[in-house]
């Protein structure tokens, strides 16, 4: 089969012939159709620090698919040849104390799809069936391809009780703006939203946010106050991982106000613990999704609303080849507001 693939621990990746892999007893083989490009995937490419520090390799990389299943293991009982599937990328070992008590996604040993073992850049994939998800018929090859990172969207945002509830989201990458969508479908008041790029905060609104900041000329107590909000905020969704959002969303919550934190810094910064421990501010770290009730939650909410799954598919900004991946991770790196589809039929 045709894999993007890493050779050895260094920059670059290649496509090239791989074996096709096999199904373990309690494993599915799925036939790629779609991939999306992550942040994570450009990082493997580069070997940046990151990437050498958490990346096994020989590897082929890729966590974010939509496929058909073509071979059934022999303990595998309610997926059949023929399902349309994603799948849930974090592989979690099943025995520690967070996987037995059910909080699966907080597994200690967890095994990342195209980190730690061979993932979905390629014409077929292997993958535990106990992490498959059976896709609904309304759902089009391209949105299920992006079901990993709408994943983290949904978590997110119904970490807390939302309706009713008025929301500033710092950082509208395509995280952030899914999570703009599911706030507002899920019954948010008012949405405010923040970036220093023009032609995010411009989605933003498309996406359901009432009103938008740029922070590099405004101050989102500016947000407050078109608003009309006197105490500020209640919820807040951290998608930056800027040194500057958190720091800047304390500052404008209402007291008792709940923050779900799903930017990765890079570096260490400042927070007022003073404000934080007085304002009696909750913060939630939000890390994949919840195994399996995001899944669950995604599934229904885009099966029983098509507004919400035009809003979703507005993130995809192109669906390119397979085989002109370099083109593929090109515009990836330089997407202003969108995912990057590659098209595994297309080599």
């Amino acid at each position: 089969m045709k894999a993007l693939f890493k050779a050895e621990r260094a920059a670059g990746l290649e496509l090239v012939d791989r074996p096709e892999p096999t199904a373990a007893p309690d494993e599915v083989v799925i036939r790629v159709l779609r991939t999306g490009i992550c942040g994570t995937d450009l990082h493997i490419r580069r070997w940046d620090d990151w990437a050498a520090s958490a990346i096994d390799a020989p590897l082929i990389p890729g966590h974010e698919f939509y496929g058909e299943v073509v071979e059934v293991g022999p303990l595998v009982h309610d997926i059949a040849v023929g399902d349309r599937v994603s799948g849930e990328g974090h592989i979690v070992c099943g025995t520690c104390r967070n996987c037995r008590a059910g909080r699966r996604q907080m597994c200690i040993r967890t095994i990342g799809l195209g980190l730690q073992r061979d993932g979905a850049f390629a014409e077929f994939l292997a993958l535990p069936a106990a992490n498959v998800w059976v896709h609904h018929a309304d759902v089009a090859p391209e949105l299920g391809a992006i079901f990993d990172p709408l994943g983290n969207a949904v978590h997110t945002a119904l970490t807390f009780p939302l309706v009713g509830e008025d929301v500033l989201v710092t950082g509208c990458g395509p995280i952030g703006l899914m999570a703009i969508a599911v706030a507002r479908h899920a019954g948010a008041r008012f949405i405010a939203a923040t970036d220093v790029s023009a032609p995010r905060l411009e989605m933003a609104r498309l996406m359901g946010a009432d009103e938008v900041v740029d922070v590099s000329a405004r101050e989102i107590r500016d947000a407050q106050q078109a608003l009309g909000l006197r105490e500020g905020f209640d919820i807040g969704f951290e998608m930056s991982g800027a040194a500057s959002a958190l720091p800047a969303m304390i500052d404008n919550m209402n007291h008792g106000g709940r923050i779900a934190m799903l930017g990765l810094p890079s570096t260490g910064f400042e927070i007022d613990w003073g404000k934080l421990v007085t304002h009696m501010l909750t913060i939630k770290g939000i890390y994949g999704r919840e195994m399996f009730e995001t899944w669950n939650a995604m599934g229904a909410m885009l099966q029983t609303s098509a507004t919400l799954r035009d809003s979703i598919g507005r993130v995809i900004a192109d669906v390119i080849p397979a085989r002109n991946w370099e083109q593929g991770f090109a515009a990836a790196e330089s997407a202003g507001t969108g995912k990057i589809i590659l098209d595994w039929t297309e080599l």
